[in-house]
C-alpha cells in the first residue's frame, strides 16, 4: 500500500529519432522529482513512452533511474506489451534492475475478453514478486475493465492498486468505494487524468499517477498535499492556475503538451516518437502561457 500513495510522477524519458534514450537528460529529470520529494516515480508510463521503445531500451531505462534515484524515490516501471510472455520478460528485466513496483497495461492488437485480460494479468503478476498495479487505461488501449473483472484481480497476491480514467460522472466516492467493497484490505485506488485528481484525492483515492507532476514536480505535490489534508478550497485554487495547461492537455494529448513544455524549460530538446508530431509554433506559445501562469504557486 505505501508504494502507492500520494503523488506518482511520471517523466518524459528523452530519447533520439532512434528511440536511443539520453541518460543525462533522464537522470536530470529524476533528480527534480526527487528533490521536490514526490513519492514514487512511474517510470515508462504512457508519457515515458514505453510503447514506442525497445525492451533493451526498457530495461536501461530502469537501471539509469534506479542509480539516479539512488533508492531516494521508489520507481514503478511499466510493463505492458503486445504478447503475454513479453510482458514476464519485462517484469522480470524490472525485478532485475530494482525496481519497486510494475505497472501493467493490456495493450493488445486484437481487442481482448474479459478473460483474456484476467489471463494475461495473472501470468504478468505471477513473473516476480513486486506489487503490481492494473493500468486501466481504456483511451488508448481500448479495453474496458468491467467491475466483476478489477474484483478478480484484486484478489491476486501481487496485484496491489489499480489506476484508474476518471470517472464520467466525477463520482470519484462512489467508484472508490465500489472497488474496495470488493478488494482486500489495502488495495490502492489511484487516478490519472491531470485535471481531475486533486478532486479525485479529495474524495479519498490513495494516489495521483500524474503526467505533470514528471515535469513540474513541486506545484503538483503543492496540489497533493493540499488534496491529502483535505483543504478543498487550496485544491481548487491551485487547479485554477493550472486551467490553462489542462485545457491544452484535453486537446492536444498530455504527451505532446509535456514535450513541448520540456522544450520551453530548457529540459531536453527530445521530440515524441514518430509517428506523433511536436506540438507548432503557435501551440507553444500557448503552452509558454500556461508555464508562465503556474509561477505563481
Amino acid at each position: 500500500m505505501a508504494l502507492f500513495l500520494g503523488l506518482s510522477a511520471f517523466p518524459i524519458t528523452p530519447a533520439d529519432e532512434n528511440g536511443q534514450i539520453d541518460a543525462n537528460a533522464l537522470a536530470a529529470l529524476l533528480e527534480r522529482l526527487a528533490k521536490a520529494k514526490v513519492h514514487s516515480v512511474g517510470l515508462l508510463g504512457s508519457t515515458g513512452g514505453y510503447a514506442y521503445l525497445t525492451r533493451s531500451e526498457r530495461r536501461r531505462a530502469i537501471a539509469i533511474a534506479v542509480e539516479a534515484l539512488n533508492r531516494r524515490v521508489p520507481v514503478i516501471a511499466s510493463v505492458g506489451a503486445i504478447r503475454t510472455d513479453e510482458a514476464q520478460n519485462l517484469a522480470r528485466d524490472a525485478r532485475d534492475e530494482g525496481a519497486d513496483g510494475l505497472l501493467l497495461a493490456p495493450v493488445s492488437y486484437t481487442p481482448l475478453t474479459q478473460e483474456e485480460a484476467y489471463q494475461h494479468y495473472l501470468a504478468v503478476a505471477s513473473a516476480t514478486d513486486l506489487p503490481l498495479c492494473i493500468y486501466n487505461n481504456p483511451s488508448t488501449t481500448h479495453f474496458n475493465f468491467s467491475p466483476e473483472l478489477l474484483a478478480r484481480l484484486a484478489q491476486v497476491p501481487t496485484i496491489a492498486a489499480v489506476k484508474m480514467p476518471l470517472p464520467a460522472d466525477r463520482d470519484f466516492a462512489s467508484e472508490i468505494a465500489r472497488i474496495r467493497s470488493t478488494a482486500p484490505s489495502g488495495f490502492a485506488v489511484g487516478y490519472s487524468g491531470d485535471w481531475g485528481c486533486g478532486e479525485a484525492l479529495l474524495a479519498g483515492a490513495d494516489i495521483w499517477f500524474s503526467v505533470i507532476g514528471g515535469l513540474l514536480p513541486e506545484p503538483s505535490m503543492k496540489i497533493t498535499k493540499e488534496a491529502l489534508a483535505g483543504d478543498a478550497q487550496e485544491v481548487a485554487r491551485l487547479n485554477s492556475i493550472f486551467e490553462p495547461l489542462w485545457d491544452l492537455f484535453q486537446e492536444f494529448g498530455s504527451l505532446r503538451v509535456v514535450y513541448a513544455a520540456m522544450n520551453i524549460l530548457g529540459l531536453s530538446q527530445a521530440q515524441p516518437h514518430r509517428p506523433l508530431l511536436p506540438l507548432s509554433a503557435a501551440e507553444h506559445g500557448r503552452v509558454q502561457a500556461a508555464l508562465e501562469a503556474l509561477e505563481e504557486i
